[in-house]
């Protein structure tokens, strides 16, 4: 593994007892590699999809003013993380990209998706709907619109509209692709044996990356990287996620709150995904650990002192980055006359760096549990292997917790009573 993690501020008197209960789920990982019965697994030595996302990128980006990603959850944060990367809704950065302009419509509201297909050049704009069952309503909401809009202004729906779904089964109702292939729309199979929020290393994920110019084979490398110890079969203290995930468990009745910050702005999409990833794999039967996404340096100032002075419920993760050096420098006449002197002659990412360092020092100084992870570079194979990283450091810990990672029933009953609601 590259990435670099520290505990060493964190590890509670339980730590080494609950880190060695690691071991079955390790075994449970790389039985399931094996007999391939866990897909995600296979995901980071796959290569031979990586032609035909290629493919239909090229196809979105040509001509193409702007491009809309229509999904939520799952289908939408793992493609936004990755789009990231490549200067997608980074301030300052995002809107001077080269077209296409791309949109992640995931929250469905009325006044904004109405404001965008309202303004949208239709012509030479393009949308790509995703769900894995073909039955989520927000999405489908979205593209019957998006398909009535196409034929407002008479343009053929097969020329602007890719889906991304589940392979059709029989006895099983997948309306997204029935939508689309009365429309003869070009369909991308979801993996039936890959639930959304762990969707990111699939097209689901790399097809934004890809249009975006990413390396999407380094995105995969990179995963291979945290899935390479437990191949391996190296011993649980050797396994960065079963060492993440142990800390996490055995804190978990008295720290019940997760607190992810990043320090980086092409990494605050990633806490937000970590979010939904921990929240819904791990939030069953009365358990699980509320995570919190946090962005530094900017929460330093809205967040923070909670975190110093109010409750010590909370677990951190601190991601940083390699800011050091980057950036503009400080002119020594203008750092004086504003009375910091000091900053005479440093790059803005040197403020960064100690900023990022002397939150994870003061936080574990006073008494919190502290975890940090440091990236070399925030490029496709580290990200890559940060995202491996927390899926296997969830999978694991929800072994440890004794629920099942990749389920959501809480969340199917909230879909069905909505859509009865909606009936009414």
């Amino acid at each position: 593994m590259t990435l670099k993690q520290s505990i060493d501020h964190a590890r509670p008197e339980n730590f080494s007892e609950v880190l060695a209960r690691t071991a079955p789920a390790l075994d449970m990982l790389r039985a399931r590699h094996a007999d391939g019965t866990l897909p995600l697994l296979r995901l980071a030595e796959k290569r031979d999809d990586i032609a035909t996302v290629l493919g239909y990128a090229a196809l979105l980006r040509d001509g193409t003013s702007d491009l809309v990603f229509l999904g939520t959850g799952g289908s939408s944060l793992g493609g936004q993380t990755l789009a990231q990367l490549a200067g997608h809704a980074v301030p300052g950065v995002g809107a001077l990209r080269d077209p296409p302009r791309i949109h992640f419509m995931d929250n469905l509201d009325p006044d904004s998706y109405g404001a965008l297909l309202a303004r949208l050049p239709l012509k030479t704009s393009r949308f790509v709907a995703v769900s894995k069952s073909g039955g989520t309503g927000e999405t489908l909401m979205q593209t019957i619109t998006a398909l009535d809009a196409l034929k407002a202004a008479r343009l053929d729906p097969h020329d602007h509209v890719l889906g991304i779904t589940e392979p059709a089964k029989p006895r099983k109702a997948n309306g997204l692709r029935d939508l689309l292939s009365i429309h003869q729309i070009r369909t991308m199979d979801h993996d039936p044996g890959v639930g959304g929020r762990y969707s990111v290393l699939t097209n689901v994920g790399l097809l934004p990356a890809a249009v975006c110019g990413l390396d999407i084979g380094a995105i995969r490398e990179g995963a291979a990287a945290a899935l390479a110890p437990v191949l391996a079969n190296s011993p649980p203290g050797d396994v960065p996620a079963a060492v993440g995930a142990a800390l996490a468990a055995s804190l978990s009745a008295s720290k019940t709150i997760s607190v992810m910050m990043a320090y980086s702005d092409r990494l605050q999409m990633f806490t937000k995904w970590y979010v939904q990833l921990w929240a819904e794999s791990l939030g069953k039967d009365g358990k699980g650990t509320t995570p919190i996404a946090a962005l530094g340096p900017v929460d330093q100032h809205s967040q923070l002192q909670l975190y110093m002075a109010g409750p010590r419920d909370k677990l951190f993760t601190i991601v940083t980055a390699s800011p050091a050096g980057r950036g503009p420098r400080i002119n020594a006449a203008l750092a004086r006359m504003s009375g910091e002197p000091d900053f005479a002659g440093k790059a803005i990412g040197d403020l960064v760096a100690a900023q990022g360092r002397a939150t994870a020092e003061t936080l574990a100084k006073n008494g919190n549990p502290v975890r940090t992870i440091h990236l070399e570079r925030v490029d496709e194979r580290h990200l890559g292997e940060l995202l491996m990283h927390f899926m296997l450091e969830t999978i694991i810990a929800a072994h440890l917790l004794g629920v099942d990672p990749f389920d959501q029933p809480a969340v199917e009953e909230g879909k069905v009573l909505a859509k009865k609601y909606l009936a009414g």
